[in-house]
């Protein structure tokens, strides 16, 4: 993406790479008057990892409170970005949430809700009927509505980063696989292109952070998964569209298959609502695309959720994408410093819910990168959680 060759120059930060996570990390960084370099793999844009796709959701409702506590400062930051680049981010939809009265996720989330200022709005079996007509709660469930959530223009949004990013004189090089990191007071960094020297490293590298991670004698419990992203048919189109102030959701473990289902209105494409399973199979992500015979078990699953829960949908899914999700063993972040490289900072395994949060995450590795004291908590993100597996000393 970009023609200049700094190879010879030193950076402040070098941020391996460019999806969401680095993106924000480096528009950070260039807010802090921070000299910085962004390397990517593939050529820009690109749709081989966890960042790409017209929409993600975002909600303030969570299990966890220090999730609930980032959403706030991810609402703030995400109007700040329209505001700066004047463009589109986000709509506001809300979100609806809904699974067996005696759920214990959607029970957390009421409780978090509540203490967060943003309570839930509780919907009887007839207030859902009246506001969804094409929706069948089942006997036992309950359901309540997100006020605040909505949807995130997630293409539209890393793009706009990455342009602000470079208009305040960030680097951005594409096309530059690293092939080697020499940790030190100056860290090296080298690609088939160069090598680059920066006083401090961020590696947000989604499904290929252990292949990086591998050149400084680390690897973190991360699983990669290859998830199947679902359109699917409305027989009457804009039954559950956008412009007919239809919600995202979320269906928690509705199947009873330990995974709950998500969805958004129609509107990327015409007549079709994205609704997928928040699971799949274990990938390498560099073999993504090699798929077995027959129909997913998740994309079965989805039609008899479809059958059972969105009448106004056919049950075959029209288009089937694909993303990857970087997984930890209790799908919370790693946001961390390298246990014996102090100035290499590691941002992974977000588990696929990390977009919404990624202007929060962003700015809390740039304070790990610059010494700072990060501006939420970190203790649940720390990787001494896990038994972290350290390799002989380099």
């Amino acid at each position: 993406m970009d023609v200049t060759n700094p190879s010879n120059s030193c950076y402040d930060t070098i941020v391996l790479g460019a999806g969401i996570q680095g993106s924000f990390t480096a528009y950070h960084l260039a807010k802090n008057k921070r000299r910085t370099l962004l390397i990517e793999q593939f050529i820009l844009p690109h749709s081989r990892g966890s960042s790409h796709g017209q929409t993600r959701i975002t909600r303030m409702g969570y299990q966890e409170d220090y999730y609930t506590r980032m959403m706030k400062d991810c609402f703030t930051l995400w109007a700040q970005l329209e505001s700066e680049a004047k463009v589109k981010i986000y709509s506001h939809t809300g979100l609806l949430l809904f699974g067996k009265n005696d759920d214990k996720q959607l029970g957390k989330i009421q409780r978090t809700m509540k203490h967060s200022g943003n309570p839930p709005e509780i919907l009887t079996h007839d207030d859902f009927t009246r506001k969804f007509p094409d929706v069948s709660l089942q006997p036992g469930e309950v359901a309540f509505m997100d006020k605040v959530a909505g949807v995130l223009y997630a293409n539209q949004a890393l793009l706009t980063v990455q342009k602000l990013f470079q208009d305040m004189g960030g680097v951005i090089r594409d096309r530059e696989k690293v092939i080697d990191i020499q940790p030190g007071n100056l860290v090296t960094v080298k690609t088939a292109s160069g090598a680059y020297k920066a006083k401090s490293l961020v590696i947000t590298a989604g499904p290929w952070t252990n292949s990086v991670l591998n050149q400084i004698a680390l690897q973190l419990p991360l699983k990669t998964l290859r998830i199947n992203v679902c359109y699917w048919k409305e027989k009457v189109a804009g039954t559950y569209g956008l412009s007919h102030n239809f919600p995202c959701f979320i269906g928690s473990d509705v199947c009873n298959t330990g995974h709950d289902i998500y969805g958004l209105p129609s509107n990327e494409y015409p007549g079709l609502m994205k609704i997928c399973y928040h699971s799949g199979e274990e990938s390498d992500p560099e073999k993504r695309d090699i798929i077995g015979r027959g129909t997913p078990q998740d994309i079965k699953i989805l039609g008899e959720f479809i059958k059972k829960y969105f009448p106004g949908l056919e049950s075959e899914p029209a288009v089937v994408e694909s993303c990857m999700y970087t997984c930890t063993p209790d799908n919370n972040f790693i946001l961390d410093c390298h246990p014996v490289h102090e100035n290499i900072i590691i941002g992974a395994g977000f588990s696929g819910h990390g977009f919404k949060l990624s202007p929060v995450v962003g700015k809390i590795l740039c304070e790990l990168s610059m010494g700072k004291t990060p501006s939420h908590d970190i203790s649940p993100f720390k990787m001494n959680r896990f038994s972290v597996k350290l390799k002989s000393a380099l």
